[in-house]
């Protein structure tokens, strides 16, 4: 299977009365003010808060309550991943994008442990972060390739290492299956005919047998499982 998949199908246009609300931890101001810039120069989104540490994150965010928030790792104080997790606990339907110039294997799975719904790197395109912005807030997990590749060579590791084949239900299969195309719940309860609740049910399990906490790992796990 093409890594790229952890992507999904191509997101619809997000309807021009509801932009996405975007928000952005940088600590640096230049980059801060021409990403901000950036995303405002779209119709799909609004980005009204630019913070420069996790702290004024912590205390702007759960009153802002965005949709999603671009968190760079490499912050005064309390780093991005910390700040990530803390903001999961509060805001758990935020999706949080790690936005940075660190690749590192480890602070890559850090990141995912801690709750990220995505990973890219700052030298992605304005229209490849246009694209990220759109298919996170439709269930994807968008994630630079170099960063896909890292991660599946790391779960696909641990997983030969310490777990083994893990067997999922057919229908655990199924809800999987569509999660790492990019479907929402909503969507997947849809496909399979099934509740909301349900699907919610099957996810929970799936979570467990993979030893995961985040739908980002679980993807993440099956299609290192699907990679030959």
């Amino acid at each position: 299977m093409d890594p790229s998949l952890i992507n999904g199908p191509r997101p619809p246009a997000v309807p021009s009365n509801r932009p996405i609300k975007v928000a952005l931890v940088e600590d640096q101001p230049g980059l801060r003010q021409r990403w901000a810039k950036l995303i405002n120069s779209s119709p799909d989104f609004v980005c009204n808060w630019a913070c420069a540490t996790a702290e004024e994150a912590l205390l702007t965010f759960p009153r802002a309550q965005p949709d999603v928030v671009l968190m760079d790792i490499a912050l005064p104080r309390m780093s991005g991943i910390e700040c990530t997790e803390r903001l999961k606990k509060i805001l758990p339907e935020t999706q949080i994008i790690i936005f940075t110039a660190m690749y590192d294997q480890e602070l890559v799975l850090m990141a995912l442990e801690a709750g990220a719904d995505g990973y890219l790197l700052k030298r992605t395109k304005p229209a490849e972060l246009r694209t990220a912005l759109l298919e996170v807030r439709r269930g994807g997990a968008p994630m630079t390739s170099q960063i896909v590749r890292c991660v599946i060579e790391s779960f696909r590791r641990k997983t030969n290492h310490r777990h083994g084949p893990v067997p999922l239900t057919l229908k655990e299969e199924q809800v999987l299956r569509l999660l790492s195309q990019g479907y929402g719940n909503n969507q997947i309860a849809d496909k399979l005919d099934l509740s909301v609740n349900t699907v919610c049910t099957h996810l929970k399990r799936v979570f467990q047998k993979l030893q995961v906490g985040s739908r980002t790992e679980a993807v993440v796990r099956y299609l290192a499982s699907k990679t030959p």
